[in-house]
């Protein structure tokens, strides 16, 4: 098994005060692999984006230890998050947030403009199998080929993670299944380690491991001795 790209220790969110707080993470310890897929399955208000987004760099943990590669990313001051996600992480998200008035070209260039090493929008578009549209804009593309716009744009930098929130979410199977089949790609071309919260659980079979989180805890973990093709899965 490769090395640990993540270790939480005890990692505990809350939000509010008093009777009505929330405890969306009630103390979670783990390790989650390196250069693996990684699928985190619950239903809603399990912990699942919460815990996302605090290895992500997005949010603070209310107590607990996450290490990111032997950094402490709860030790961290806002800047050096900053910087952590910066250089260390990609996001997808159920929703593309591209700008409607640049190309998809133009739309990579955003991240690549401020990366510390990044390959260029059009070698990012070509992994992702849109050589052929760096010059369409959002609206001339369809809602997988956005899709793909986007995860072009989150691995332009070239991140060792990336993090992937419902990212078939707004999708129909087929075009579902050719983002999933992007994704696969550059876990194995690149090497890039990816989480992948998702409510279809057919994606867990694409899956080196699975976690399964209830009310804020991990309730069940699995590895796949054998893993589904993206093309295979259904949902």
């Amino acid at each position: 098994m490769s090395e640990a790209v993540f270790r939480t220790e005890e990692l505990r969110k809350i939000y509010g005060e008093g009777p009505g707080a929330v405890h969306a993470l009630a103390g979670v310890t783990l390790a989650m692999q390196s250069g693996e897929i990684t699928v985190l399955l619950g239903p809603s208000g399990s912990g699942k984006s919460t815990f996302l987004n605090i290895l992500g760099g997005l949010d603070h943990a209310t107590s607990g230890r996450v290490h990111f590669r032997g950094q402490e990313l709860t030790a961290m001051s806002d800047r050096a998050l900053t910087r952590y996600r910066r250089d260390h992480v990609g996001f997808v998200f159920q929703f593309y947030n591209l700008v409607p008035s640049l190309t998809a070209r133009e739309n990579v260039a955003l991240v690549t403009e401020v990366a510390r090493d990044p390959m260029p929008p059009e070698e990012a578009l070509e992994r992702v199998g849109l050589a052929a549209r760096l010059d369409h804009f959002p609206a001339e593309l369809s809602g997988g080929e956005q899709q793909r716009v986007a995860i072009a744009r989150a691995i332009a930098k070239r991140p060792e993670v990336l993090m992937c929130d419902e990212p078939t979410g707004a999708l129909d199977v087929r075009t579902g299944v050719q983002v999933l089949q992007t994704l696969d790609a550059i876990n194995s071309e690149m090497g890039t380690t990816l989480v992948v919260i998702t409510h279809n659980a057919g994606i867990q079979a694409m899956a080196h491991e699975v976690i399964h989180f209830r009310d804020g805890q991990v309730s069940e973990r699995s590895r796949n001795e054998s893993r589904a093709r993206p093309d295979t899965i259904e949902w």
